[in-house]
């Protein structure tokens, strides 16, 4: 199961945060590189400049963008330790499509991206990182998008329940616990349902005694059954 300590620079066994925020530097040059945003601050908008890249230091930050008719699509939600505004290494010069935005009291570290470039000349495995990470989000989008396509509300939602277990999850016994666990309406966001389906379905599965939730956490009893209601929908 994954945690917040198995990263993905943690499995190409390179320290980014080091990049981001060097423990080299003396205090005060190591705080220029460290912004502090409050819950609902915007870190970028579309149509910012798109030339730095980030590190979450402490906090969750949420990416996404809007339709052309004003609503919220959630693309991620991250949170300690991950990295995001890659593409200003591949799409520099260009504005920012997608939002930031942070979700809690957020700190970040923050590099121009011609900064990154040049560490990358000198180390190939930073330039790995970023290769594996922008195709890995790739990825993450095309099944997100084949799943709207072609599974309905129920399985997206549920799916994406399990998703947040695997990537999240700490097993307490048999169970397993989602902290800092998303509103309704953040999980309807980002599985382009509605927060009154959202709210139907969690409640359904904690009738059936499969999970708990509050504001604060996801409690998963069974996580064989979770896959079960996933398996006789599709």
């Amino acid at each position: 199961m994954q945690n917040q300590e198995l990263s993905l620079w943690y499995l190409e066994n390179i320290d980014v945060s080091n990049f981001f925020c060097p423990k080299k530097m003396g205090e005060a040059m190591q705080h220029e590189h460290i912004k502090a945003f409050n819950k609902n601050d915007f870190i970028f908008l579309p149509n910012d400049k798109n030339d730095r890249i980030y590190l979450i230091r402490e906090g969750q930050i949420k990416i996404g963008t809007y339709s052309d008719n004003g609503k919220e699509i959630t693309k991620s939600i991250i949170g300690k330790g991950e990295v995001f505004g890659e593409l200003s290494l591949v799409d520099e010069g260009t504005k920012r499509r997608d939002f930031a935005q942070a979700m809690e009291s957020t700190q970040v570290c923050e590099l121009s991206s011609d900064d990154m470039k040049m560490l990358m000349k000198d180390h190939s495995n930073l330039s790995l990182f970023f290769m594996k990470l922008i195709g890995s989000r790739i990825l993450d989008m095309e099944k997100r998008l084949e799943s709207m396509v072609f599974k309905d509300s129920r399985t997206r939602i549920i799916e994406y329940v399990l998703e947040l277990v695997e990537k999240k999850g700490q097993r307490v016994g048999y169970e397993f616990v989602v902290r800092n666990f998303l509103t309704h309406q953040e999980i309807a966001n980002i599985t382009a349902t509605s927060r009154q389906t959202v709210t139907t379905i969690l409640n359904e599965l904690k009738n059936k005694d499969i999970l708990t939730f509050n504001r604060k956490r996801l409690l998963v009893r069974d996580l064989e059954k979770i896959k079960e209601e996933i398996a006789v929908h599709v």
